[in-house]
């Protein structure tokens, strides 16, 4: 129970606790949740002072505010991502968790308020989830940002999602494709029943750019300067040039003029890069190239540059990563590779010096 009173100052002449039309401070007094409390609330209004201390009776504790619902912290939150300027991708993810999990979960378990998403909840959330560990990890990485939101906003006092430990993820190797492979590729392109030229100036933009799918469909052709594309990554914002074969700028050169050079500009980017998904589908069984997908082909690009020395943290500039760890868990065995031919090389000069 809580009790508001005034400590009239010396200057007033009302001395009723309970006076309520002067502007001597209020304070409050009581326990709430089995927390004592005696402070002032900082207010001079007596009513200002009801509405501060009804909000904290709503919301079970002291100094607590009153919390959305489920719901509408999940509203807030997307909008909040939204005014930083975020990514579609990165909104799309969010929006696919929080959605397509969370809130379709608390529906069908009735859950309306933030305080019901329990560490024990949000395990049984996870138990349904039929996802890879690595798809796991990053639902994970969501919740946790949420909920994290909703800390910061006082509508819940600790982040539940901190206590749910995450799954055990393995990396598996990364695949690029073979010198053979790629060739098959660009062979292919001539019995292409399409637009071969096209097609076969996009594997060269590929394999020798690092660049992502969506990265190459949405080029600028006036990012093409001489030699060289500067290159600016979607996901990552990071800008960095990177030289091309004369033959892989030529064929970029040869394509149709306009602002884009794989890209009319018009409908959805996202409708064009499956528009080239289903072309590089069908290359890719005429080519006799299995288990093909873009990314491949940028794995080609960063691992033949760890094998001919370059060092990781400079293939991660070029790959946009914000960091080289990411590069390194990506690419390791490759890494470890290129250790072991620079040991090679350096043991053959000692036998030679012998």
């Amino acid at each position: 129970m809580l009790r508001l009173y005034r400590r009239h100052r010396s200057s007033c002449p009302q001395t009723s606790q309970r006076y309520r039309r002067c502007s001597c401070p209020v304070y409050v007094e009581g326990t709430l949740a089995g927390e004592r409390v005696n402070k002032a609330l900082d207010q001079t209004s007596w009513e200002a002072a009801t509405d501060l201390v009804r909000a904290w009776e709503k919301a079970g504790r002291i100094g607590g505010t009153v919390a959305p619902t489920i719901s509408e912290a999940v509203a807030k939150f997307l909008s909040d991502a939204k005014a930083r300027s975020l990514e579609e991708s990165s909104l799309k993810k969010y929006r696919n968790v929080l959605e397509a999990h969370l809130l379709a979960f608390c529906d069908k378990k009735g859950l309306r308020d933030l305080r019901h998403l329990t560490v024990d909840v949000l395990r049984e959330l996870r138990a349904g989830w039929t996802l890879a560990p690595r798809t796991q990890q990053k639902t994970l990485e969501t919740l946790r940002a949420f909920l994290r939101f909703c800390e910061a906003a006082d509508w819940i006092e600790k982040n539940p999602a901190t206590r749910i430990k995450p799954p055990k993820v393995e990396d598996t190797p990364t695949l690029p494709l073979s010198d053979d492979d790629v060739q098959k590729l660009l062979t292919a392109c001539r019995r292409y029943r399409g637009n071969g030229r096209r097609l076969r100036a996009m594997v060269l933009l590929l394999r020798y750019s690092g660049l992502r799918i969506s990265d190459a469909v949405s080029l600028r052709r006036d990012r093409i300067q001489g030699d060289k594309i500067l290159l600016y990554q979607q996901k990552t914002g990071t800008p960095v040039y990177v030289p091309l074969p004369a033959f892989a700028v030529r064929a970029l050169m040869q394509q149709p003029a306009g602002e884009y050079v794989f890209w009319s500009g018009c409908g959805e980017l996202k409708s064009a890069i499956e528009d080239w998904r289903r072309s590089f589908r069908s290359l890719a069984k005429l080519a006799g190239v299995r288990k093909f997908h873009f990314h491949r082909l940028r794995d080609s690009f960063a691992v033949s540059l760890l094998e001919r020395g370059v060092d990781i943290e400079t293939v991660a500039v070029l790959l946009g990563h914000s960091s080289s760890a990411t590069t390194r868990r990506h690419y390791n065995p490759w890494v470890q590779s290129r250790q072991t031919a620079l040991e090679a090389a350096v043991r053959q000069v000692w036998r030679q010096i012998a």
